[in-house]
């Protein structure tokens, strides 16, 4: 039994699948999107942020570490001992066990709403063992499951987590790979052929498009994003999913820069246009994930 690191445990969560639900967030990602609302799960490895509006120079740490805002080489017993609570971890050690035995704690809102736990991230698969493992213990105790992903991974790795997920939240953001490279430092070549794949075996698939002004909010993107979907079988339903900055306050506390920095929300007008544009192909498509 291996070990998995997360970032974040998230109760009552309303977006990440149906009813009440209790969302893990798993550390490392292999993209870099520049609207990432969690940029501190990029890095696969621990890491400990400062945040400056605490830190009152107490002399617990170097005059090289308090000009930035990332700090390595630290654990936990430093976080513990910052007298300000200045110093935070991003990224906690745990096996599957506990951590599974940490989100039943939450089981009678599951069964109160219909509701469950979603694996998300970062990217789920870049720790595929440990969230499988989870996924199927969770299973094994009755409670529905989902997996949020962006697909960039081993197809044997999706397909085994899959299995053990009721739900698959596939994400999809551009369907040209020259403008998907851009945006997000990698190509979706792999991503779209695992999605093909995956709408073969599994049937209960939500798309979930993220709609960026600017990057990808175009009409030729988008009509080519719903005609994609529109050729797979076991999809239920697609998500726009508006852009919001609440990532840029975290760009800047991770030491990143903030690249869509002043970027607005999409007109409600225009994501009514757009969900249009999806349901005349025949797909039950909402905005902001919720029915």
């Amino acid at each position: 039994m291996g070990s998995g690191l997360v970032f974040n445990v998230q109760r009552f969560s309303l977006h990440d699948g149906p009813g009440v639900r209790t969302t893990v967030f798993m550390k490392g990602c292999p993209l870099s999107c520049a609207w990432c609302h969690n940029p501190e799960s990029q890095s696969s490895d621990p890491e400990y942020v400062r945040l400056r509006r605490l830190c009152m120079s107490c002399g617990r740490c170097t005059d090289v570490e308090l000009d930035s805002p990332v700090v390595t080489g630290r654990d936990a017993e430093d976080v513990a001992a910052c007298p300000t609570g200045a110093l935070r971890g991003v990224g906690e050690r745990t096996d599957a066990r506990a951590l599974v035995r940490d989100v039943l704690r939450d089981r009678a809102f599951f069964e109160e709403s219909g509701g469950g736990v979603t694996f998300s991230g970062g990217e789920p698969l870049a720790q595929a063992a440990f969230v499988t493992e989870a996924l199927a213990l969770l299973q094994a105790e009755g409670v529905h499951t989902a997996l949020d992903t962006c697909g960039f991974g081993p197809w044997p790795a999706l397909r085994s987590a899959a299995e053990r997920a009721n739900l698959v939240l596939y994400d999809l953001k551009l369907i040209d790979d020259v403008r998907h490279r851009s945006a997000t430092g990698a190509s979706n070549a792999l991503i779209l052929a695992n999605l093909r794949s995956l709408a073969q075996v599994h049937r209960a698939l939500w798309i979930r498009v993220p709609v960026v002004p600017g990057v990808n909010d175009d009409d030729a993107n988008m009509e080519a994003t719903a005609a994609f979907v529109r050729s797979l079988p076991g999809v239920d339903r697609v998500d726009l999913l508006p852009y919001h900055p609440a990532g840029e306050a975290k760009f800047a506390r991770a030491g990143l820069e903030t690249p869509l920095r002043g970027t607005p929300p999409p007109p409600p007008g225009r994501l009514e246009s757009l969900a249009r544009a999806f349901r005349a192909r025949g797909l039950h498509t909402t905005i902001g994930g919720r029915a």
